[in-house]
């Protein structure tokens, strides 16, 4: 009888002679449920956020003005829409990070599915912190009743682009794989199997 030898290949650390080593298979089964819930959960950050982003994005100062010309805004408050959108990235950003870090600390469930399921909560995520941002920045800036001319009025910031929305899903994705690659280990530490 003669024995089938598998070669490992020769940078691999764990290439022993008459050694077979096997390499862990992405389990897809038993983390979705896991997956379900974290896209849940990352997703209902993007509450507090937009809450956040109300909070700190500038209101824009502008003039009533009389006939056509409707509201024109005060000499350099054009600059708070750039104002608003830099504030909601850094959110962005910093929800990200700790999305990417919080979920990477999930030791039994770390992996591919995993990863995306964060994103895919990010990227929810983002969108609802946009929309509802711009909806609480609305009720938090809101003209009860009609202005005089040259009344000097703060308008709601606003967010000009929707592209905004991928900072938070991108900064999870480089967090998690840097984690990843970090760790450098085949089955990225997990516990079960």
């Amino acid at each position: 009888m003669s024995e089938q030898r598998t070669e490992q290949p020769a940078w691999s650390a764990l290439a022993l002679e008459g050694v077979r080593v096997e390499r862990p298979k992405v389990v897809v089964k038993a983390d979705l449920l896991p997956a379900i819930s974290v896209v849940s959960f990352v997703a209902l950050l993007g509450i507090p956020v937009g809450w956040l982003w109300s909070l700190l994005a500038p209101p824009q100062r502008m003039r009533v003005m009389g006939g056509d010309a409707g509201e024109l805004p005060l000499q350099l408050e054009s600059w708070h829409r750039f104002d608003a959108l830099a504030v909601f990235l850094l959110l962005g950003l910093a929800a990200g990070i700790a999305v990417g870090l919080v979920v990477w600390l999930l030791r039994e469930r770390r992996g591919p599915v995993i990863l995306v399921a964060a994103v895919l909560g990010s990227v929810v995520s983002a969108w609802l912190a946009m929309q509802m941002g711009l909806s609480f920045a609305g009720g938090r800036y809101a003209i009860t009743e009609p202005p005089e001319v040259g009344t000097v009025v703060e308008a709601a910031p606003v967010l000009e682009t929707g592209w905004a929305v991928l900072a938070q899903p991108l900064t999870t994705a480089l967090v998690y794989g840097m984690a990843a690659i970090w760790n450098s280990r085949d089955d990225l530490g997990r516990r079960l199997g």
